[in-house]
């Protein structure tokens, strides 16, 4: 751990926020992928409640190819693994695909659907140990709405919504957390596709525009991205009997 006051003052302030907004007897629920947000968010809750106030959940759709490095998180923060939940969504995801069999499986639907299946069952796990669910988006993935709408951007607290993929990497070389977990590619687990891939630019040229506004070549693009109308973190459109009918920030071009 090389000296970084920096990211030191971040966790600092990171643990203050998770002992306050934690009463005594509330416990943090925190499904665990072992991508880097996961495993830093993880790590962060665990020093600050300790492992007993802590319920890391693995949330497979059938096979997961990262599974080893999920537990590995788990096991790398004090977890036997009997002490970790495990949950396979499959059965729930081809339920639906059997009940609507007539429509063709596209990426939106098989990318997004095990998300939200996995936040039910976050928030079906908080109900019963009396717990609260740790949104696990970065500042990076929020700017650009790279996030699934009520899947992976839910939560009832965030610990990283501040922090760049850039910064993210920072507190988890200066926590300790291995290497090839605190530097792992980050995609989304599902399509076999990297984030950057996706997205059509590096984090690194995001982050460069986010903390010093330089602009990259793909600038115009990552500008598109978070100007689109659907960003995940806007307001639903509803209706006003006082204004307009639908909220400005919502409304969709035709």
């Amino acid at each position: 751990m090389k000296l970084d006051l920096l990211t030191e003052y971040i966790i600092d302030r990171i643990d203050f926020f998770i002992r306050h907004f934690f009463r005594k007897g509330q416990n943090a629920v925190i499904g665990v992928s072992g991508g880097k947000d996961s495993s830093v968010c993880l790590t962060l809750l665990t020093r600050a409640l300790g492992k007993d106030r802590v319920v890391p959940v693995i949330i497979p759709n059938g096979e997961m190819k990262d599974i080893s490095d999920a537990l590995e998180i788990c096991r790398w923060n004090g977890f036997e693994k009997d002490e970790v939940m495990i949950v396979n969504i499959e059965n729930a995801y081809k339920s639906i695909i059997d009940q609507f069999g007539g429509f063709a499986v596209n990426d939106v639907f098989s990318t997004n659907t095990p998300a939200r299946l996995r936040m039910t069952v976050l928030y079906g796990v908080a109900a019963l140990v009396n717990g609260f669910v740790c949104n696990t988006c970065n500042r990076s993935e929020d700017y650009v709405g790279y996030s699934t709408k009520y899947g992976d951007s839910c939560g009832d607290f965030s610990l990283l919504n501040n922090l760049t993929v850039t910064q993210v990497v920072k507190l988890a070389d200066y926590l300790n957390i291995p290497s090839e977990l605190g530097h792992k590619t980050p995609d989304d687990g599902m399509s076999g596709v990297s984030d950057e891939t996706k997205l059509g630019f590096t984090y690194a040229e995001l982050d460069k525009f986010l903390t010093e506004g330089v602009k990259g070549p793909n600038y115009e693009r990552i500008k598109a991205l978070h100007e689109n109308p659907n960003t995940k973190l806007k307001l639903l459109p509803m209706y006003n009997p006082f204004g307009a009918v639908l909220s400005e920030a919502t409304i969709k071009e035709e």
